[in-house]
């Protein structure tokens, strides 16, 4: 056979309690445990060709040609894996901005990592598909499942997995999105943002000191499915984060005065009654927490502010599968 095809499909995860640093490059091994709600509103489709007439990988990103230089890293753990020689064309479209800091990078590898796999004839369980995944971006080891999803940081590769939580939470939790800027690529890069951020910052240690008992209050609304004190972690960790990389020399500053504003209003929004949090990537949106009921008056609310070119509300997102 000269070609070999699959489609896989992967939603982007928001993390509640950040992935932010590193152990180990090499592997992506993550500095600290994560926790997340991957997003249906967010999806990456990614299609993967071996083909024997191809002389190099070559990737083709929502429409354009791109750097392949990471997508051929992970081709090549797959190629080893199946015994395959061939090389690869890989087309992927994503629904929202790319770069921008709204996790393109894990719906990304996510749904490559599975696509791949699937077209060079193995199936994997998904604890090793998260594996794979990780490698490629840390956070995609949590867009292989759907829902609420722990990352375990672990002390070896194999350790380093992403595993779903239930949590009666699931079906009425929602993520109000707003867009800064027009979803602009952001000017610092994820991968460096974070290693600069570690070697730099006098904030970055306490901030991860505070990561084991935000994971434990997170895991434990989780279980009572007491989405304020979820919020509330996941408001402070999301602030937590970005102090610890404004205080990067030089400062890492994401924000815009358009992430200010959005977040003065969910604190408004808050004081009057209205359950709302936010969070924040590597990146200026605003993303909050609520739930079904509330979340069409935040939406609005959020598109009222000056600078946001848009806004979507998001339910929990399904896991990574491959398309039929």
């Amino acid at each position: 056979m000269t070609t070999r095809t699959a489609t896989a499909i992967a939603c982007a995860n928001i993390a509640l309690v950040k992935y932010w640093g590193k152990r180990d490059r090499a592997l992506n091994l993550p500095a600290a445990g994560s926790l997340s709600l991957t997003l249906a509103a967010l999806t990456t489709e990614t299609t993967v060709r071996f083909d024997a007439e191809l002389e190099t990988d070559v990737l083709e990103l929502d429409g354009a040609a791109a750097d392949h230089a990471r997508a051929t890293a992970m081709l090549d753990l797959v190629r080893a894996r199946a015994h395959l020689a061939l090389r690869a064309s890989v087309t992927s479209r994503n629904n929202f901005p790319t770069a921008s800091g709204l996790a393109s990078s894990a719906s990304g590898f996510a749904a490559l990592a599975l696509a791949a796999t699937r077209a060079a004839g193995i199936a994997l369980a998904p604890r090793e598909l998260s594996v794979l995944a990780r490698k490629g971006s840390g956070s995609a080891a949590r867009s292989v499942f759907g829902g609420f999803v722990r990352m375990h940081a672990g002390d070896r590769d194999e350790a380093a997995y992403a595993s779903p939580l239930t949590s009666a939470l699931e079906h009425d939790v929602r993520m109000v999105i707003a867009i800064v800027g027009g979803g602009a690529p952001k000017s610092h890069g994820s991968r460096d943002a974070m290693e600069h951020c570690a070697a730099t910052s006098p904030l970055y240690a306490g901030w991860l000191a505070a990561v084991p008992g935000d994971l434990h209050a997170a895991e434990a609304a989780l279980a009572s499915a007491d989405l304020a004190r979820l919020g509330e972690v996941a408001e402070a960790n999301a602030l937590a984060m970005h102090a610890a990389a404004i205080a990067s020399r030089p400062a890492i500053i994401y924000w815009q005065p358009t992430t200010l504003a959005l977040l003065a209003e969910v604190r408004a929004l808050r004081g009057a009654g209205t359950p709302a949090w936010a969070t924040m990537d590597a990146g200026p949106h605003v993303k909050v927490l609520t739930d079904a009921s509330h979340a069409e008056a935040i939406s609005r609310a959020l598109a009222a502010v000056p600078g946001v070119t848009r806004t979507s509300i998001s339910a929990a997102g399904s896991a990574a599968h491959v398309a039929t």
